[in-house]
């Protein structure tokens, strides 16, 4: 099998000035919901690549990636310019371990992240089995302003599929906003702003937490 598969441009989704998702189809084989694949252009005669996590769950023919334009990165600054028919390529196999079944069972599963790495949640959250395995899910979007809080509409359809289950906590950083909880992740954990905030103890006894974004956060 050859390391890439040409994928076909459906949407170039512009959510703010840095915020993009990229759709597109491509005969890829399977993968799991949390993986990631590497996709690449080729930019003055060089082939250039990075991973991106699947927003998509894996019954969906639609391939979708969410990504942040990086200053001076090569590959962003060509993405953003991608036109529907327009032809992307895309790695062979998808990797990565940051998945469901890699995470021991437990009542609550916290799934922590910010920015772009909603993403992965999204396509594991698509899933049935995530929801056979744990009886109620927290999931935490930290971002820095209120117009990045993206896939709204996506995560509106979770919370009335799921009415039990299932809550949305929003973190922004930098203004109040209705909604959301003001600051960093790290600072609610410690002075108890999550916990309170969700009515659900945040201990080893009960919970299980995927991680995914910004370093400091991780």
């Amino acid at each position: 099998m050859s390391a890439w598969i040409e994928g076909t441009v459906v949407r170039l989704r512009p959510w703010t000035d840095e915020l993009y998702s990229l759709q597109l189809k491509a005969d890829i084989p399977s993968f799991t919901a949390g993986q990631f694949a590497r996709l690449a252009l080729d930019i003055d005669g060089e082939r250039v690549a990075r991973p991106y996590s699947f927003v998509n769950s894996p019954d969906n023919p639609v391939l979708e990636f969410y990504f942040i334009v990086v200053p001076n990165g090569p590959l962003t600054h060509e993405l953003i310019r991608l036109q529907p028919g327009d032809t992307v390529y895309i790695a062979s196999r998808a990797a990565g371990f940051f998945i469901p079944s890699e995470v021991p069972d437990a009542k609550v599963l916290w799934m922590l992240s910010t920015g772009t790495a909603i993403g992965p949640f999204l396509s594991i959250l698509g899933e049935d089995a995530v929801w056979e395995r744990f009886k109620k899910i927290v999931l935490v979007h930290a971002v820095r302003t209120a117009a990045e809080l993206t896939y709204q509409d996506e995560i509106n359809t979770l919370l009335e599929n799921h009415p039990e289950q299932l809550q949305m906590i929003p973190f922004v950083s930098r203004k109040d906003s209705p909604l959301a909880i003001r600051g960093r992740v790290p600072d609610a954990i410690q002075d108890g702003r999550l916990e309170a905030r969700t009515g659900i103890p945040l201990n080893a006894d009960n919970s299980q937490v995927m991680i995914c974004g910004n370093p400091a956060m991780v």
